[in-house]
């Protein structure tokens, strides 16, 4: 399905600065026509959960895939709906701009956003992702355990695998059963995926005209892309692709903070944004990860290394149980009893000396209780909650550098 983009674009666009290719990837999650298996009762229409700018190179031997969190609070023009008539610019989620107006005013946002002049959109729902990932024969992912989440309809063993259709289509969506919940943590799981999809198209895929074809006949039927867009033009894209290795593939997340006056919400680092937004437009390097300060020794504990018992000093039973619950999902070793102590009007981190590491790594999410050594302590760290209560702070906000790379072995 081809959509005429006209004159919804505007005027005011940037300008096209050499022969590099950007397309902008959408995914949909409409529930009409082959997706009606999705549907649920009292949601109707399409939101867009997935926003990749894809950076092509003027040679096409680099490619640079940029994430936009769909939580983010960003600026969005006036844009033209389809069946007419106009959306007012607003202050909002990014990813409204799909709901209210379409791909087009996705794609006329992140042009003025980003200053990045966009040459074509695809836009993928759920029948048209699991037919691709099917006809390249399935993805191969690892997750560190196996999963059982009837919500996301997704089922897996733990290590590596290699899935296919609706497993696929659950473990790029799914935000419960696998990370921290948070929108950062799929998207970073979204890109290991696609650079697992760009290891299997230049490995076997774009070397074979056959398999080329056969993959773009089978994305098309469920994808929808600007006019200019069509299988012809996929097919000549394809050909000029074929001397990249998937080691040339890269993705990352636009650099984002929190959102102070809604913490389930994040918004842009200009800052760090920008020169990512320049490097594309001139087809230059990305920025480097910013430096880490001297004598910051050795990295942090991960969650997976720190061992935590919580104490109930006096705090609400909801509050301690959203706290166990929360610590376990981003990956803490939380005991399974929480244990019982006289009253204390502050929340603590108590540790022993041997476990100030551990400690310091728990303090990064539970940052309004106090650190106190404690020899009574045995090992690990204890979250002492008292009865002024605990907050965990948002799930860490990523930064340019790193991101995913295609050809890196994702997998132990």
């Amino acid at each position: 399905q081809q959509k005429d983009v006209g004159g919804r674009l505007g005027d005011d666009r940037p300008k096209k600065l050499n022969k590099s290719l950007n397309v902008l990837l959408i995914g949909s999650d409409t529930r009409e026509g082959d997706n009606a298996e999705y549907a649920v009762p009292g949601m109707s229409g399409a939101r867009s959960d997935t926003a990749i700018l894809l950076h092509l190179s003027p040679n096409r031997d680099q490619a640079v895939g940029i994430s936009f969190p769909r939580d983010s609070m960003v600026k969005i023009p006036a844009c033209k709906k389809d069946g007419g008539g106009t959306v007012p610019a607003r202050f909002g989620m990014l990813n409204t701009a799909f709901a209210f107006a379409g791909p087009t005013c996705t794609w006329k946002m992140l042009e003025s956003l980003t200053g990045i002049h966009i040459d074509h959109f695809v836009q993928v729902d759920f029948s048209g992702f699991k037919r691709m990932v099917d006809a390249l024969g399935g993805v191969e992912i690892c997750v560190d355990k196996p999963v059982h989440d009837p919500r996301a309809e997704l089922y897996l063993k733990a290590g590596k695998q290699t899935v296919k259709g609706d497993q696929a289509l659950g473990y790029v969506r799914a935000r419960y059963s696998l990370g921290n919940g948070s929108d950062l943590e799929r998207i970073e799981r979204q890109q290991k995926f696609m650079a697992a999809v760009a290891d299997k198209a230049t490995d076997s895929v774009l070397s074979d005209p056959a398999k080329t074809y056969k993959f773009l006949k089978a994305a098309t039927k469920s994808m929808t892309t600007d006019d200019d867009l069509d299988l012809s033009a996929m097919r000549k894209l394809a050909d000029g692709l074929k001397g990249m290795s998937a080691g040339q593939v890269r993705f990352v997340t636009v650099p984002v903070e929190r959102y102070a006056p809604d913490p389930n919400r994040v918004q842009w680092n200009d800052e760090l944004a920008k020169p990512l937004f320049e490097a594309v437009r001139h087809d230059n390097d990305l920025p480097a990860e910013p430096a880490k300060p001297a004598g910051t020794g050795q990295a942090p504990l991960r969650p997976k290394d720190v061992q935590v018992t919580v104490v109930d000093a006096g705090a609400e039973d909801a509050l301690v149980e959203r706290v166990v619950k929360q610590l376990g999902k981003r990956g803490y070793r939380v005991a399974r009893k929480v244990e019982k102590a006289a009253e204390e009007p502050e929340s603590r981190l108590r540790y022993a000396e041997s476990a100030e590491a551990q400690a310091s790594a728990l303090a990064r999410d539970v940052s309004d209780a106090l650190l106190t050594v404690d020899s009574g302590v045995p090992d690990g760290v204890r979250l002492v909650i008292g009865s002024n209560g605990v907050r965990l702070a948002p799930p860490p906000i990523s930064k340019i550098g790193g991101g995913v790379r295609a050809g890196k072995k994702l997998c132990g």
